[in-house]
């Protein structure tokens, strides 16, 4: 019986961001791609999520939805049956990345959410990847979709998440972990630390990637993803 798989999108992400894994994955097991726009908190958005997500499933959190997968675990542990964190981080925000955060909300409360999204985009992939258009284009088309008032939402809760890294070791299901080489957002640091405090997972570091690794070099990663679907 093959197994369910759940994809959590990250911030300002629709979709589309798992675009070139799902053809891949599907062949592995029924996909689903979480709808993660609905609340204000991440226990809010877990839930909202885990309302629609089969009775089990194995469980692909990227960016934001790495922080919602912990919040997922925490409110129904037993029903995810593997893991995989895509460039994110088991941290709380830095005051410095909270102030990023809000300036980006106030921009958007200024009717500037177009400015905040350009902003974003040089940091959110590997810097060989800055003049990239299709990805720039994709970057702009997905937070468009989402809009400025989730965009707000999202990174208020964001803000609120709490510590994830005392919850590493309960994991017990086979982990994937991947990071791009370069990712200035959730640093390969933060990804050696999830892969070093949750037993036997296995971590990917991926060459000439950025923050939006899943993308940048898509198919080093869903390579991993369908063999740790596999192992």
């Amino acid at each position: 019986m093959t197994t369910p798989i759940l994809l959590v999108p990250g911030l300002n992400c629709t979709a589309e961001i798992y675009a070139h894994q799902v053809p891949a994955l599907w062949q592995v097991g029924p996909v689903t791609i979480a709808n993660h726009t609905r609340g204000s908190s991440m226990g809010e958005i877990a839930a909202s999520i885990l309302e629609d997500a089969p009775p089990q499933f194995a469980l692909v959190g990227f960016s934001m939805g790495g922080y919602l997968a912990f919040e997922i675990l925490r409110q129904a542990r037993e029903r995810v049956l593997r893991l995989a964190l895509l460039d994110t981080s088991a941290r709380p925000d830095t005051p410095e990345a909270t102030d990023k955060r809000r300036a980006a909300i106030a921009l958007t409360e200024q009717g500037k959410f177009n400015l905040a999204v350009a902003q974003s985009f040089p940091n959110a992939v590997h810097p060989d990847h800055v003049g990239d258009a299709g990805l720039k284009a994709l970057h702009v088309r997905m937070a468009t979709a989402n809009g400025g008032e989730t965009y707000i939402r999202q990174q208020t809760a964001i803000i609120g998440r709490p510590d994830s890294r005392p919850d590493l070791t309960a994991i017990e299901v086979p982990t994937l972990v991947v990071v791009g080489d370069k990712d200035a957002i959730t640093v390969p640091e933060a990804a050696r630390e999830m892969a070093a405090g949750i037993a036997d997972a296995r971590l990917v570091v991926v060459p000439r990637a950025g923050h939006m690794a899943l993308v940048e070099q898509h198919a080093i990663v869903t390579a991993a993803l369908v063999e740790w679907l596999s192992s």
